[in-house]
């Protein structure tokens, strides 16, 4: 059973930083993709990046390019989303999510494992 745990939302004003972690346990994943997604009130979730484990290929959204950083720490293994230069409408709640499925890491249906959801505001 694998279990994500999300951590680092809160309330920043436009122009912050927010750095957001994802904690992971259960099983070993170094095979495996972590995303991130975002769901703003009365909006569908969307992908914001993800990290390929192996190898460490990163990929964002054009929305967030230049502005957010994936990165990881093996051996906690744990990922980290570091948001700068945070907009109003990047206030949402952020998922991390675990797939094997290294074409699908854009997709929100390759996803099997979600985190609960931590909470960004961004004040303007």
């Amino acid at each position: 059973q694998v279990q994500l745990v999300e951590s680092g939302g809160g309330l920043v004003q436009a122009g912050g930083s927010l750095r957001l972690s994802c904690a992971a346990s259960g099983r070993a994943f170094s095979s495996q993709v972590m995303g991130w997604f975002r769901q703003a009130p009365g909006k569908e979730r969307e992908f914001v990046g993800a990290i390929i484990w192996s190898g460490g290929s990163i990929y964002y959204a054009d929305s967030v390019k230049g502005r957010f950083t994936i990165s990881r720490d093996n051996a906690k293994n744990t990922v980290y989303l570091q948001m700068n230069s945070l907009k109003p409408e990047d206030t949402a709640v952020y998922y991390c999510a675990l797939t094997k499925d290294p074409y699908g890491y854009s997709r929100l249906s390759a996803y099997n494992y979600w985190g609960q959801g931590t909470q960004v505001t961004v004040s303007s």
